[in-house]
């Protein structure tokens, strides 16, 4: 069995200071609430520069176009992208690029320019597998049917869906975009996926799909990561700040349990994303096993950080002011997103009950 650190390597420190360092400039409390305040759909500046930097190539083998690395290191500019609520749709590209790496032309033109965020990508993907039905006749193939809410729909040029586990692409004329629907995450934009007939290219069957809706979990994991993170630290520096009763309040047993329980989640959410990282960046044979871990226990986490955020601060966390509401939203439709701690611990049950039947046991 191949062993790992649960610590990030010097380059991945560094990728991961650089990351805050650029965030901190484009992506801080007066750039995201001027976004807010736009109704742009994404950031187009933030955007732009994540490409010029290679964000979007991370993972993307350099023959390909891409950077080379891993999806560790992917997880770890996730991370970033939520503890920042980074009003770009980061992860859907990311994935839009797995799904497409190594295709024929015109696909391969495609994941250049993807990479080169010249164009943007989204992924249809649902829990229930008849959402969308994909139908062959002679070596093309259309695809029907309804998905969502799918982020970063209204803005995509690309989409990859997932059929019946197969994975399809279908380019996205401007003309025929989604709306984007109203939705409470003002960073994020979200819409409803829907075809009728639509021309699509196979991409890959079974596996693939699988590899995409673990990066997506992780994806998912990473960004929740992020921002629990985040909220802890506020929660923290808030306890210290606020006083009552002639000192401050986290000196009250209530808020340092509160905090300490903040802590162990946000610990446990960092460890179990990071190996699922790693596990499907080496490859392992767990690596799903270990995507939905994360996914379950990231989900359930996050929730908890959240609400305990909200207690720390009290009233003052409702208020549009206060970015605490920001955090809490985006973990709603993360904790959704790529299927939620019911969809994958029925999942993990599933992969642990077919090792068991075919004799190689849980460990």
């Amino acid at each position: 069995m191949t062993s790992m650190d649960f610590e990030l390597s010097p380059d991945q420190v560094a990728l991961q200071d650089a990351a805050r360092d650029l965030l901190d400039d484009r992506a801080g409390h007066d750039q995201v609430r001027a976004h807010l305040h736009s109704g742009h759909p994404y950031d187009e500046s933030l955007w732009r520069a994540l490409a010029d930097q290679g964000w979007l190539g991370i993972a993307l083998a350099e023959a390909d176009g891409g950077v080379g690395l891993s999806w560790v290191e992917a997880a770890v500019l996730l991370e970033q992208i939520g503890r920042h609520t980074a009003p770009v749709p980061f992860l859907p590209s990311l994935l839009a690029l797995t799904a497409l790496a190594g295709a024929e032309e015109p696909q391969q033109k495609w994941v250049a320019d993807l990479a080169s965020g010249e164009r943007l990508g989204c992924v249809g993907w649902s829990k229930h597998a008849d959402a969308l039905q994909a139908v062959a006749s002679g070596s093309s193939w259309t695809i029907s049917g309804r998905v969502g809410p799918v982020e970063g729909a209204a803005v995509a040029d690309i989409a990859v869906v997932l059929a019946a586990d197969e994975v399809f692409s279908v380019e996205i004329d401007a003309s025929d975009r989604p709306a984007a629907e109203p939705a409470m995450d003002g960073t994020r934009v979200l819409s409803w996926l829907t075809f009728d007939g639509a021309s699509a290219t196979r991409l890959g069957g079974a596996a693939l799909a699988a590899e995409i809706l673990d990066r997506g979990a992780v994806g998912a994991s990473a960004e929740m990561l992020g921002g629990s993170d985040r909220v802890l630290e506020m929660a923290v520096q808030y306890a210290k700040d606020r006083v009552q009763f002639d000192q401050p309040i986290g000196s009250f047993q209530a808020i340092k349990h509160r905090c300490a329980d903040m802590l162990v989640d946000v610990e446990g959410m960092r460890s179990s994303t990071w190996y699922a990282a790693w596990a499907i960046s080496a490859g392992d044979p767990d690596a799903s096993a270990a995507a939905s871990t994360a996914k379950v226990w990231s989900s359930d986490a996050a929730k908890r950080v959240m609400a305990s955020g909200l207690q720390v601060h009290g009233g003052i966390g409702f208020t549009w002011e206060h970015d605490l509401h920001l955090y809490m939203k985006r973990s709603q439709f993360d904790r959704l997103n790529y299927g939620d701690a019911v969809y994958h611990r029925e999942r993990l049950a599933g992969l642990l009950r077919s090792r068991l039947m075919s004799g190689s046991g849980l460990f």
